[in-house]
């Protein structure tokens, strides 16, 4: 496979490197080609605005999403953003690597998620009519790719549980999974998940380290999370609603995009 790991840790000798290191490592050794985007080392850019798009015209309103869809058509993307949309369009397998922070990714991965996912290269393509919705949630530009999320956080695995204090870790990592990469088509791996990590000491570290390298030697294996698609009968086209008599009366919430 070819693999692209986005890595956002703003500290080189953090355990996130350490981690990043195996799994690059690892995926080498198994064969695999791999390249990093390091978005701190790269001093990415993370907001979106108007330096995004120099030909749009001082006195005009800025529309996000016309605006990238204009100038991803036009090849007028900035470079930055081009060199990253080209290293999705090589990869096999994505990775989205970084610490939990306030119950989310790090700003600058969101912003490379908002500068990079430009209208037309990975949303807004595909038709519309009675049956077809566009091509998103299991359709789309990375149709056939796979993509998983390593994430780490300080707090206990309880904490994150279905009745822990934070929320269960699978309703704060949806709009991830399912959002950023099952919308645009990639199949979604379980995440590669690491609490506690201050309090980790040499052999916690060492069994965290090969649980990881035991993930990237299965990643072309491992059963995606099973999501269930847009245009797969599931949902009503246009309003995009589960059908009735789909999932069970007391589900709502993510659960119910889930496929039983």
């Amino acid at each position: 496979m070819k693999v692209l790991l986005v890595f956002a840790h703003p500290e080189e000798h953090s355990f996130n490197a350490a981690l990043r290191d195996i799994a690059v490592e690892e995926l080498k050794a198994q064969g695999h080609e791999v390249q990093v985007s390091d978005l701190y080392a790269m001093h990415w850019k993370a907001e979106i605005d108007r330096f995004d798009f120099p030909t749009i015209a001082p006195d005009s309103r800025l529309l996000v999403s016309q605006a990238s869809g204009a100038a991803f058509a036009a090849n007028e993307l900035t470079d930055d953003v081009k060199a990253e949309q080209e290293k999705l369009l090589w990869a096999d397998f994505l990775i989205l690597q970084f610490p939990l922070w306030w119950w989310s990714m790090p700003a600058i991965l969101k912003g490379w998620v908002d500068r990079v996912y430009a209208y037309g290269f990975a949303y807004g393509v595909g038709p519309h009519n009675e049956t077809h919705w566009g091509d998103r949630f299991g359709e789309g530009t990375f149709a056939g790719k796979r993509a998983m999320l390593i994430v780490t956080t300080g707090g206990w695995p309880s904490h994150y549980s279905s009745r822990g204090v934070n929320g269960p870790i699978e309703d704060l990592l949806f709009p991830i999974n399912r959002g950023i990469l099952f919308y645009p088509g990639y199949d979604v791996l379980p995440p590669f998940l690491v609490y506690r990590v201050q309090k980790l000491d040499d052999k916690g570290f060492e069994t965290v380290a090969e649980d990881l390298r035991e993930r990237m030697r299965t990643a072309e294996t491992t059963t995606p999370i099973p999501y269930r698609t847009q245009n797969g009968g599931d949902y009503t086209i246009p309003y995009l609603e589960l059908r009735p008599g789909l999932g069970t009366p007391s589900e709502g919430g993510f659960a119910i995009h889930l496929r039983n």
